[in-house]
């Protein structure tokens, strides 16, 4: 059984992780600024607490349940995110670099408070967005989520280059629509063909076994464009 921390579970993609992995018999330390929705489901093997991306008390925090209960991890799935819809010409410079903030530099705090924790044969998912693949079709209104998402595939690639030696290894995959709360909020009434649960039924194989064929790599997870 694995020691699985994921981000982001509050609602979605990241709540129906912590069910399945729960279900499997894995342990989870499921984190969100939120944690009512987790502790309130009951799942077994499950540990939650409230916690921001952005913080370091929150960051440190994590690191010290490792410590002292784990001792190792051996997935991280950074699923949290920030999505704001607004025209370029209209969207704050706080809304801006809140993107950033929980999209490309919590994940990049969260991954180096963990990393010490994670065995060789150990796998850092990182989800991003079709949006944010180079050469995908894009959507006016998002151009703080998307272009943080790239930077995000970007980072990923990087990250596996300089610990492929010694691991563990970093994979990222580019979600198209999926039928989520965060999605719902931003463009309401869109149809997406995707629902969070059998996202999250791809994501957790691919947590669990992807590592062993792939490292480095953008898997575009989608079936239409985007």
């Amino acid at each position: 059984m694995k020691n699985i921390v994921i981000t982001g579970t509050s609602r979605g993609i990241g709540y129906e992780l912590v069910k399945l992995f729960s279900e499997g018999g894995h342990t989870t330390l499921a984190l969100s600024r939120n944690a009512e929705p987790i502790a309130q489901a009951g799942f077994k093997n499950c540990t939650c607490f409230p916690f921001d991306i952005t913080k370091d008390d929150d960051l440190k925090k994590v690191s010290e349940f490792v410590k002292k209960n784990w001792e190792s991890v051996d997935v991280l799935i950074n699923n949290s995110g920030f999505l704001v819809n607004a025209p370029f010409s209209e969207i704050s410079l706080s809304e801006f670099k809140r993107s950033y903030d929980v999209n490309v530099f919590g994940v990049a705090a969260l991954t180096q408070a963990l990393l010490p924790f994670m065995p060789e044969n150990g796998h850092v998912v990182n989800i991003s967005s079709m949006g944010g693949v180079q050469g995908s079709v894009k959507f006016p209104g998002l151009s703080a989520y998307s272009s943080s998402k790239g930077a995000l595939i970007t980072l990923t690639e990087l990250l596996a280059e300089e610990y492929k030696a010694a691991g563990p290894s970093f994979n990222v995959l580019a979600l198209g629509a999926v039928d989520t709360e965060m999605l719902q909020e931003a463009f309401p009434g869109y149809q997406a063909p995707v629902s969070a649960q059998e996202m999250a039924g791809y994501i957790a194989r691919f947590a669990m076994d992807g590592h062993q064929f792939h490292n480095g790599k953008i898997i575009q997870v989608s079936s239409s464009t985007p």
